[in-house]
């Protein structure tokens, strides 16, 4: 059985982290164009990375949330695809896992 309390503040320092990098990305490409043109196009072009860097963040929140929420529910630990227990190893690691390493396998 895992300890879920000590997951539960790993996660919760996580999700604070990624929401504040998250935060930082959103405030980055709000900032206002420069008048200059070709300033512009250099501001645009560097937008693209952070736009992609954000959908990862916000994919990473979403499984740090899927994980709480698992927690909550008494099923933290368990593969959500085989019902089978997660390695504690595996949960060390990655503390938001929700497939045990065979069905994580076997997705790629």
């Amino acid at each position: 059985m895992p300890d879920t309390a000590a997951a539960k503040a790993l996660l919760s320092e996580k999700l604070v982290e990624l929401e504040g990098r998250q935060q930082r990305i959103v405030q980055d490409l709000d900032e206002p164009l420069d008048p200059d043109t070709s300033e512009q196009a250099v501001a645009t072009e560097d937008d693209v990375p952070l736009e992609g860097q954000a959908s990862l963040i916000a994919r990473e929140i979403a499984s740090v949330n899927r994980a709480l929420l698992r927690i909550e529910n008494g099923t933290y630990g368990e593969c959500v695809r085989c019902g089978q227990d997660i390695a504690p190893r595996r949960l060390e690691a990655r503390p938001e896992a929700a497939l045990c390493f065979s069905c994580a396998s076997s997705e790629q």
